[in-house]
């Protein structure tokens, strides 16, 4: 089985279900964004919602896609940085139950979290506080971390550190690792428009983006977004959400439908899809199959609340690649 290697914000979720989008309002979050909040305000929110009815689990949108890469099978490594702290412990712990490895650094600042909002429409809006994420530096990675892995993946969301994203895509392409990026968020896209066109002209083979993501990096809608970043990496793909995908690789293009699925949180939904996709890529299954198994994994996440699949969904979701 071919194995994938990846690096992003270790972050732990604070999952909280809202009745109406007024705590939105209040903090100033855009719906569906994720928006960076400094110590402070991260604090604040904290203790609007500490008497609600949250969840706290390990999260991070490249740790959430290799923990769904690890349950399907394939050998699967973090990079990233906490804190010494309850959080980072959790962290760590949840990597282990679920099969990955890691390696985790330490930062003396807080374990980086992110409070996940979730809305009756299903939708999710994050406020970021990144912690000791943010303390994960170019010196950290080092070559050896890269040897005797076929596909490397790294999250947008590492943006706000330019010059790690570099050395990180760098060092993977120099090891003949496979590279895919999640573009992460519209804002994210926004900020840092030229810099993630550079990296994926340059670096990247699969680029995975949902619609408000390929709109804001192409300026076009989504069955041109996906003919358009086709052209600067090998695989381009672009979620519709409950439409489906378009996939494109050249001048093959599939239009790949979603799962059915009574969707309660969308959370992690686009990191699960990317576990599905690279874990059928990785197998040889034809790039059409490729999106349907993504979509059927993004599918099994929407119908619970946060992004920890249990083993036996894990145990059928194995069974279906066996069929093809």
């Amino acid at each position: 089985m071919k194995s994938i290697l990846g690096i992003g914000n270790a972050l732990v979720d604070i999952l909280a279900t809202l009745d109406n989008d007024k705590l939105l309002q209040q903090f100033n979050l855009p719906k569906g964004s994720m928006q960076h909040v400094d110590e402070a305000v991260s604090s604040h929110i904290w203790n609007e919602i500490r008497t609600r009815d949250v969840q706290i689990v390990a999260g991070g949108s490249t740790s959430n896609t290799l923990n769904g890469t690890a349950g399907l099978g394939m050998p699967s490594t973090f990079i990233g940085k906490t804190g010494k702290d309850e959080l980072g412990r959790l962290f760590a712990d949840d990597q282990q139950a679920h099969g990955l490895q890691s390696h985790l650094l330490h930062s003396p600042q807080a374990t980086g979290h992110c409070t996940v909002f979730i809305t009756p429409d299903a939708e999710r809006t994050m406020a970021t506080y990144l912690g000791a994420a943010i303390d994960l530096v170019p010196d950290d990675l080092q070559p050896d971390m890269f040897d005797g892995y076929d596909y490397f993946h790294i999250e947008g969301y590492l943006v706000q550190n330019p010059d790690l994203v570099r050395r990180a895509v760098t060092l993977a392409k120099s090891k003949g690792l496979l590279i895919s990026l999640d573009l992460a968020s519209y804002n994210v896209v926004e900020a840092h428009k030229t810099f993630l066109a550079d990296i994926i002209q340059h670096y990247v083979d699969i680029v995975f983006a949902n619609e408000a993501e390929a709109a804001v990096f192409t300026g076009h809608p989504p069955l041109s977004a996906v003919e358009k970043l086709s052209h600067h990496c090998q695989i381009a793909v672009v979620k519709i959400g409950d439409q489906g995908s378009l996939i494109q690789r050249g001048t093959e293009q599939h239009i790949v439908p979603a799962c059915p699925a009574r969707a309660i949180d969308a959370t992690g939904a686009g990191d699960l899809y990317a576990s599905g996709f690279l874990y059928a890529h990785a197998i040889g299954l034809p790039l059409a199959q490729c999106g349907v198994m993504a979509s059927t994994v993004a599918a099994k996440v929407v119908e619970i609340i946060g992004c920890r699949i249990d083993k036996s969904t894990w145990k059928s979701l194995r069974e279906l690649t066996i069929e093809h």
